[in-house]
């Protein structure tokens, strides 16, 4: 009898390592997600969010690979200070002219547990301004049935083209800090195919 549940338990175990390893579709919750931005200057740091205007992807966790888009929508950048975000989006974001900011990733570094806390490297491409910038991306992930993910990182705007908005009397960092709070559920598919 006891061996009888141990192959059964056996059986239990590898067909839920399977499932657990199948390729999940996961959609953004962007009414609980936020996307926020943090730059500082001499005089004190300024502090601003940004709408997540949608965002999915495909993940397979036997290889890791990654693929769909998490898109931001540029214009809804605000700081709290009308004269400021309207130089941010004229003369910095060029929001009219370049509308979404957004991540593609390509793979993740590191094991995504299916239930409990894991910290990964996210991999992709990141577009802003126009132009794809290849980047690693430091994530949290709390799984429940539901993905909480956490990610925060730097954007060298200057060095990526962008005006550094200095002036004579106000100095101004040269790259802005984002934090990223997103929560993703799975997307109701029947299959899922990675590129």
């Amino acid at each position: 009898m006891t061996r009888t549940w141990v192959v059964w338990a056996a059986a239990v175990l590898a067909a839920a390592s399977r499932v657990a390893a199948q390729p999940a579709a996961l959609e953004i919750d962007a009414a609980q997600s936020k996307v926020e931005f943090t730059l500082g200057d001499v005089l004190h740091t300024v502090h601003g969010t940004f709408q997540l205007r949608q965002g999915s992807f495909e993940f397979d966790p036997a290889t890791g690979r990654m693929s769909g888009e998490i898109v931001v929508d540029a214009a809804s950048g605000s700081s709290g200070n009308a004269a400021r975000d309207r130089r941010m989006h004229a003369n910095i974001l060029e929001s009219d002219r370049y509308p979404d900011i957004v991540f593609r990733p390509e793979w993740v570094e590191g094991k995504v547990m299916a239930k409990g806390t894991s910290q990964v490297q996210v991999h992709g491409m990141f577009r802003i301004h126009g132009v794809d910038h290849e980047m690693a991306v430091p994530v949290d992930v709390e799984s429940n049935g539901r993905y909480a993910v956490t990610a925060h990182f730097l954007v060298p705007y200057v060095k990526w083209g962008m005006k550094n908005p200095s002036t004579l009397f106000l100095r101004v960092n040269d790259k802005v800090e984002i934090a990223i709070h997103a929560v993703a559920r799975p997307r109701t598919t029947s299959a899922v195919t990675l590129k």
